[in-house]
């Protein structure tokens, strides 16, 4: 009797496992199928892919287990420079990103939308902000029946969770000393950047000098998304905007990661701190 028990049990735990193995192979295969529809309905609308991460798979190469995760960075270069002529630091937010990922087992899409913008960024221009969300209606009426969501908006206020410091150095010295810095990180992939004042000047605008840097640590960033998907849309990968001041030395702008955790799910971890003091350290130790 307690060698079939034995048995049973047994059969039951492997049972177990293989639904539960089943079922995250399933809940991969809607984020992979929700990333190419809309990657292919960014292609459609005539916008210009930046970047795709996958952060779970970048993850597990790290041995970091978080639900599936995938998000793209899409762009027109034009609305960006006519968005950061009228504000500059709006660049943190741009250019458009949508994340595909599963919470809680089920596939959510998540975006960000004007009304985001707007808090976020003090901007006051309702047909430029019509205009970014023509692009969004253009990209998300291809895939209605992924049920894209815009980012919760009502508790953004202006300079959210922005966090800023003051570089010593003009633009290119202060992106130089980052990105040495930042690719001096073992845990750290650098994914590019984003020159806005070189695009904007391709639109006939002129802007002061002003670059996005783009990076990651797919281990710790794993550890911070595993129950905060969601921030994989935000917080992840790192966005750095390095812009001109007026006194000619460069700001710094970067994401809270921790107030990004408590917007999307009303809690945040130490992991998420811990991040924000390492992160500040990091490109302080760069800039001043």
């Amino acid at each position: 009797m307690a060698l079939l028990l034995r048995v049973v049990l047994a059969s039951f735990v492997t049972l177990s496992l293989s639904v539960a193995a089943n079922a995250d192979i399933s809940n991969q295969m809607k984020v992979d199928q929700s990333f190419e529809a809309v990657k292919e309905a960014v292609q459609n609308a005539g916008l210009t892919e930046i970047i795709q991460i996958d952060h779970a798979r970048l993850a597990a190469a790290e041995n970091v287990e978080m639900p599936p995760s995938r998000v793209q960075l899409f762009s027109d270069p034009g609305l960006n420079a006519e968005i950061m002529k009228h504000e500059i630091r709006a660049g943190l937010d741009l250019p458009f990103r949508a994340l595909s990922f599963d919470e809680a087992g089920a596939l959510s899409l998540l975006y960000t939308s004007s009304d985001f913008l707007a808090k976020r960024h003090g901007i006051t221009d309702a047909p430029l902000l019509a205009k970014m969300d023509d692009h969004l209606v253009a990209v998300f009426e291809q895939v209605p029946d992924l049920s894209a969501q815009k980012v919760e908006s009502t508790r953004v206020d202006k300079d959210f969770a922005v966090l800023e410091l003051r570089s010593q150095y003009g633009v290119a010295e202060t992106v130089a000393r980052l990105k040495e810095t930042i690719t001096a990180q073992s845990d750290t992939i650098w994914f590019g950047e984003i020159d806005f004042q070189s695009e904007a000047k391709a639109f006939g605008v002129e802007l002061v000098p002003a670059q996005l840097l783009l990076f990651g640590g797919p281990a710790p960033g794993g550890v911070a998304m595993a129950e905060f998907p969601a921030i994989g849309l935000d917080a992840f990968c790192q966005k750095l905007l390095v812009y001109e001041g007026d006194d000619g030395k460069a700001r710094v702008l970067f994401n809270d990661i921790a107030a990004f955790a408590d917007l999307h799910y009303q809690r945040a971890i130490e992991p998420h701190a811990m991040l924000n003091k390492r992160l500040t350290a990091t490109f302080k130790g760069a800039i001043e």
